[in-house]
């Protein structure tokens, strides 16, 4: 490939005599003669002091310009947003959280479009910036590499994130002191890095990784290592790579790709989160994924890693084993996975695992196909009067199968979460959060708060929880999340009164409220949508044109023909 070539669409910027203005200006950040002539390489940080997710992204985007530089590109670094989950959870400003992966790669695709970058490397560290990473490059479908920032080390006996919601809920009802939870607040988050479990950064890692869009084992490294160095390192290089190759998103992210991710998602035991965000990333890839692709999938794929939440280990235990590069291994083999997919780089799936060794003897984080933790997917897609267009449940079987309770209904995560804070909501209820939905909310915000403080009190085994809100990666217990269609659109779950019967059967695959087809027609002549407070900004913006969460809550339009 000539020099033009692999300077597709930079050379537009940066070429002929009307383009020196756009010289003049980026000698002033640093490009000499010789600069002009490589391809550019953008290399989205989301680095921000706002969470420790990302605090440490502006030391790896520099290595992987470095990189991209050595490879003789000409790395540009720019920055996008990122809004910690873990802080604004259970407050209002958790409703920007799923809008912000709209903004980041809308914001992606604006700063690589506008500068006429050749490549990609975004480095993502907490939920919402990973999809929304990868969602800007299937839009651009220019070369490109994810680097995910890497997993928290584990805090003191083993805590995490998680352990600090759950010990809110155990002081409320007086399990622990004002001072064991201090203690639990100040040696839970040791530094660097995405929450520890299998919460929705490391699925959303881990997706990604099979997905093709990373390099072998970028999923599995701790954020502060030499191995996530030179991960970004060698994604800065693999960029050239695929542009010398002309191998970009569009050619990785395939329907069997997607179907790759899926699979090691349930095998991990990964986020709801998952559901939502696949989805979208498929729609921006112009492949057509659903929920019910995960039914499909998932009566094949067993759950065989034991990792937190509903599980045992962290993240970095499943690091010290060799990551998910063995696991993919063994999926590979027992026909799990599509070998022949092309990834980042250059090679297929089956190839990049052809050396792969297995995992150590002994080791009881991953389970063997022959002692799965379930047989089949702990992502359970339920459908019903409740959940016409679908809901999505993570059910382990350590939850069981079915859980039939009355209904405590309630307008907010606030006034449910005080409730379950007061002791209000004993062992048989069925907690249901509505108007949190995308629409709703607006935001669709996720609900750890409350279902940590149901852990915390001791109520995981007796209480569900159902909402058209999220949960985060964290939860777990009886939970459904993405009830569709949402309340603020008029669903069903908006007609929900306190009392009602509610039945969720993960083995059937149903949400159902136990009342007529007449009752339910009553209510819903009487119902009216609750006033927002929310009247301008991003929020609005988003409300208007967010889809339904059973198609990823995107804000992507259709495209446009003439």
């Amino acid at each position: 490939m000539d020099e033009k070539e692999l300077r597709r669409y930079s050379r537009v910027v940066v070429d002929g005599d009307e383009q020196a203005p756009s010289r003049a200006m980026l000698r002033a950040v640093g490009f000499t003669d010789e600069d002009f002539r490589r391809p550019q390489i953008g290399i989205a940080s989301t680095w921000a002091m706002t969470t420790p997710c990302n605090m440490h992204i502006n030391d790896l985007a520099e290595e992987a310009a470095q990189g991209a530089d050595e490879a003789g590109g000409k790395a540009v670094i720019f920055n996008t947003i990122t809004i910690s989950d873990g802080i604004s959870m259970g407050t209002p400003g958790m409703r920007y959280s799923l809008v912000s992966r709209e903004i980041i790669a809308d914001s992606i695709e604006a700063v690589t479009s506008g500068e006429g970058f050749d490549g990609l490397v975004a480095i993502g560290g907490c939920d919402k910036n990973m999809p929304g990473c990868v969602m800007a490059m299937a839009r651009l479908n220019r070369p490109a590499v994810f680097v995910y920032g890497g997993t928290i080390k584990p805090g003191a006996k083993r805590r995490d994130i998680v352990s600090v919601f759950e010990a809110v809920g155990a002081r409320s009802s007086g399990k622990i002191s004002e001072e064991e939870l201090l203690e639990v607040e100040r040696t839970s988050i040791p530094g660097p890095g995405a929450c520890g479990g299998m919460y929705t950064a490391n699925t959303m890692a881990s997706a990604i990784e099979a997905l093709g869009m990373s390099l072998a084992n970028s999923s599995a490294q701790e954020a502060i290592s030499e191995e996530k160095v030179n991960d970004c390192h060698r994604a800065g290089a693999a960029v050239l790579n695929l542009i010398e190759q002309d191998i970009k998103p569009l050619d990785i992210m395939t329907r069997d790709a997607f179907e790759n991710a899926i699979s090691v998602v349930i095998a991990l035991g990964g986020s709801t989160n998952a559901v939502l965000h696949l989805i979208a990333m498929a729609r921006e890839a112009n492949v057509d994924l659903a929920l019910d692709d995960f039914t499909r999938i998932g009566a094949n794929v067993p759950l065989l890693a034991d990792l937190k939440p509903s599980g045992k280990y962290l993240m970095s235990e499943l690091i010290e084993i060799g990551g998910i590069q063995p696991l993919m291994k063994r999926m590979l083999d027992h026909g799990l996975l599509h070998g022949e997919c092309l990834t980042v780089t250059g090679k297929t799936l089956a190839e990049n695992l052809a050396d792969v060794d297995d995992y150590p003897a002994g080791q009881d984080i991953v389970r063997g196909f022959d002692d799965p933790i379930k047989a089949d997917s702990h992502l359970a897609i339920l459908y019903g009067n409740l959940a016409p267009e679908g809901a999505v449940a993570k059910i382990t079987g350590k939850e069981g199968l079915r859980f039939e309770g009355t209904a405590r209904v309630y307008h907010s995560e606030e006034t449910a979460l005080q409730a379950i804070l007061d002791g209000e909501i004993i062992a048989g209820n069925v907690v249901v959060i509505r108007y949190e939905g995308p629409k709703g909310g607006p935001g669709m915000r996720e609900m750890l708060s409350p279902t940590g403080a149901i852990m915390g009190k001791g109520l995981g085994s007796d209480v569900a929880l159902i909402t058209d809100g999220r949960f985060s990666g964290g939860s777990h217990g009886f939970v459904v999340g993405h009830v569709s269609p949402e309340a603020a659109v008029g669903g069903p779950i908006a007609l929900i009164e306190d009392g009602d019967a509610i039945v969720i059967d993960a083995q059937n695959k149903q949400l159902n409220v136990d009342i007529s087809e007449s009752e339910m027609n009553t209510r819903r002549s009487k119902w009216s949508r609750p006033l927002s407070p929310v009247k301008t900004g991003a929020l609005a913006k988003y409300r208007a044109i967010v889809s339904s969460a059973s198609e990823g809550a995107v804000t992507t339009p259709p495209v446009w023909d003439e």
